[in-house]
Parts: structure tokens; sequence; C-alpha cells
């Protein structure tokens, strides 16, 4: 079903038939997943297929998770891997790449990890020798997240040493970005309290440019990301002043 929602979203529309020829199923399964889709309001059914429900289309966060899995992958072991060692109060926001690295820090004894978002907090809430702070908030559906004046006034009792942030865009000019304004206040509500910031994005998030401005690029220290990024984009954003590292 997300190879249909990234279809509607670059489209606009889908065609039962195409795409079931495409994908080489048959178009009764097709029609199948368009009805669920529909069932939770991510598409409206049409004669023959479906269209976008919303011109802002925003991919939720469980239909977001096949996508670029690789490169996340790659990107969220690079992140770990920089991350010191030793005693750490980290910050994590939403997001699929953050969500790949709080199972990979799942087992460290010496981290105190501060999220907004609810999957990460599932994660992490059985790891007796990890500390987890959440922050609490208005949940939003489409990235899991809790946002609002309730997140970001927790946030500001908080120190953070490293906020590791997920973006929906990342650009030399537009700074990080995402789709959702509230999530974006709250976002840059971790990044006030952060004493460093690190961004984890994979290739196709690099010069991309969203709705909603969560913070100017001169806040971020790192950017993680993979080979599929473009070059161009990536030099500007080092000449912005920002550390680049590409997983390889």
């Amino acid at each position: 079903m997300s190879a249909i929602l990234e279809h509607v979203a670059r489209k606009g529309s889908v065609d039962a038939g195409a795409i079931a020829e495409e994908f080489g199923v048959s178009t009764a399964t097709i029609r199948r997943d368009l009805q669920v889709l529909e069932d939770q309001r991510l598409v409206a059914r049409t004669h023959g297929g479906a269209v976008a429900v919303d011109v802002a289309y925003e991919l939720p966060v469980r239909y977001r998770t096949g996508q670029h899995r690789e490169e996340k992958v790659l990107v969220a072991r690079r992140a770990a891997e920089l991350l010191p060692r030793g005693p750490l109060t980290l910050g994590l926001s939403g997001g699929t790449t953050t969500l790949l690295l709080s199972r990979l820090l799942a087992d460290r004894v010496d981290l105190t990890v501060v999220t907004n978002a609810l999957n990460i907090g599932s994660e992490l809430v059985l790891r007796p020798r990890l500390k987890l702070i959440m922050t609490g908030g208005v949940s939003r559906t489409q990235s899991y997240e809790l946002v609002g004046p309730i997140a970001d006034q927790a946030l500001s009792g908080l120190n953070i040493e490293i906020a590791v942030i997920g973006v929906d865009g990342i650009s030399a000019r537009g700074g990080l970005t995402t789709h959702d304004e509230i999530e974006a206040h709250t976002n840059a509500a971790m990044i006030r309290r952060a004493d460093r910031v690190m961004v984890v994005a994979d290739g196709s998030k690099v010069g991309r440019t969203c709705l909603a401005a969560i913070a100017p690029i001169t806040d971020v220290a790192m950017l993680v990301t993979d080979a599929t990024a473009d070059p161009e984009q990536v030099t500007a954003i080092r000449r912005a002043g920002v550390e680049v590292t590409v997983a390889e």
C-alpha cells in the first residue's frame, strides 16, 4: 500500500488497472488496498481508481518506513557510530530514521533519551538500563509525534547534549523543514534546548524544502545522509558550515 500512496503523492491520482499491471498483481487486489486506504481517509475512491484527499500530501509514518529503507538503515548506523560513548542526554525527534536509530541504541546503559515520538518511546520503554523521558503533548497521526504547547513546555525545562532531528527536507537555503507547522515548532523547541544538533536524512530529503520551517541551516552541527544525496546540495550545506557525513 505504501507504493500506491507514493504513486498518489507523485501523480495526484491512481488508475487501478494500470498500477495492477505495473506491480504484477490483480486489479481486485489493488481495489481492496484502495478501499483500506479510503477507510483510513488517505485517498478518495473514484471510478477505476483513487485520488489524493489533500493537496499537501504527507504519507503517514507507518507507510514511510519502507521508503528508501536501505539508505535509512545506513544513515541510522552511521549516526549511532558518531554518537559519543559514555553518559549522554540525547534528544530524538520523530521520524523513520530516528526510529531505526533508537533501536540501535536500545542496549546502551548510559543514555537518557528525551523524545516526543510515541513509536520511539514504545521501543525504549522496556529497556530498564536506559532512562526515557517523554514530553507529553497532542498526538499527530501522520508522524506518531506528540506536539504542541504541552510538548514545547516540557522541552523548555530540559537540557539536551545532542538532539538528533528527523526532517522532511534540508537545504542550505531553506534550512530544516517539515510538512506540519505545529510539529515544526516542537522540533524547534528541542533544537533550542540542545548543545549540538545532528540531522539524519536519507538522500531524497537533501535539497528539498517543505511547508514549515523548523530551523535555519546554521543551527545544525552535522548532517548524516547517504550517497544518493545530490552532490551539489551536499556541497552547499557544507559551505554553510555544516559537517556532512555520507554513509556508505
